[in-house]
């Protein structure tokens, strides 16, 4: 049987919606959308749904929290990011990033040891849970009033140890 020629062919522009709506997906998945999503979400729960009552101690916090808190103390602004670019996996991770000051920076993730990277994003992942961090947009998280209090209660010297496992990097690195 011969094709109706007479009748257009369906045009690939139709199907761009479709591409459009996956392309996007694909790249919400390159961001880390949905850990950062259920991070934001999580945060946003706990600032809610927290009372007095529910709020954290110490006691529940991992060591890698507890140098979040520490690091995070002065200025109060964490990220949570990945490096897209990054050549091998381990250094593509999401990573918990806290600015010390208008300049530094310090990146709590280790390429060598992707376990760091994983518990430190675990231990932001609790303070997002206790209602000691809150979410702004994106990518961007600070410490609530809760959490600096909680910081300024931590002695960096119990800390140090996981402090060393980040890397600071300045605003010229």
């Amino acid at each position: 049987m011969d094709p109706d020629f007479s009748k257009p062919i369906r045009s690939v522009a139709k199907l761009q919606p479709l591409d459009n709506y996956l392309s996007g997906s694909w790249d919400a998945l390159g961001a880390g959308a949905p850990v950062l999503v259920a991070l934001a979400q999580l945060s946003s729960d706990a600032m809610v749904n927290l009372d007095a009552t529910g709020a954290a101690s110490i006691d529940h916090l991992l060591p890698e929290s507890k140098a979040i808190l520490v690091a995070a103390r002065n200025r109060g602004v964490i990220e949570i990011k990945a490096v897209n670019a990054a050549f091998e996996a381990p250094s593509r991770m999401l990573a918990v990033y806290v600015e010390l000051d208008e300049v530094q920076t310090v990146a709590f993730r280790d390429a060598n040891d992707p376990e760091v990277t994983v518990r430190f994003l675990e231990g932001f992942r609790l303070l997002c849970t206790h209602g000691l961090v809150m979410h702004h947009i994106h990518r961007d998280f600070s410490l609530t009033s809760r959490g600096f209090e909680l910081a300024r209660t931590i002695s960096q010297q119990e800390v140090q140890p996981w402090l060393d496992k980040g890397t600071e990097f300045g605003l010229h690195d």
